[in-house]
């Protein structure tokens, strides 16, 4: 085993805290959130028109987003704004669309291969 394997071996805990933070990310609305958020902070009545769906709905849809430290919040009179803590989980985005893409090529190849 090199040493760079040797590096890359975390162990459950460390594992956990990973899955953690990818199944708050794993659902389109808050994928949208994030989304949103790239571009400055955003008042819970912005979020709400990411997505047809109750305002009690995207409170926790934020919550999960918070507690897994993705986003914080903060109040200003009646508003409630959310602000991007992590920018880069923006990186896992852009590893999805990478992991569609070489998906998307390989299967081309083989069906290209058996024409």
């Amino acid at each position: 085993m090199t040493k760079t394997m040797i590096s890359r071996k975390i162990n459950y805990r460390q594992a956990r805290i990973r899955a953690d933070i990818l199944k708050a990310l794993a659902h389109p609305v808050r994928i949208m959130i994030v989304s949103a958020l790239t571009a400055g902070d955003r008042c819970v009545c912005d979020l709400n028109k990411l997505a047809d769906i109750a305002q009690s709905n995207m409170s926790r849809h934020l919550a999960v987003l918070k507690k897994a430290g993705i986003v914080t919040d903060r109040r200003l009179g009646m508003n409630v704004f959310y602000h991007l803590q992590t920018p880069c989980i923006l990186q896992a985005f852009e590893c999805a669309v990478e992991v569609v893409r070489a998906d998307t090529k390989r299967r081309n190849e083989n069906v290209q291969s058996i024409a």
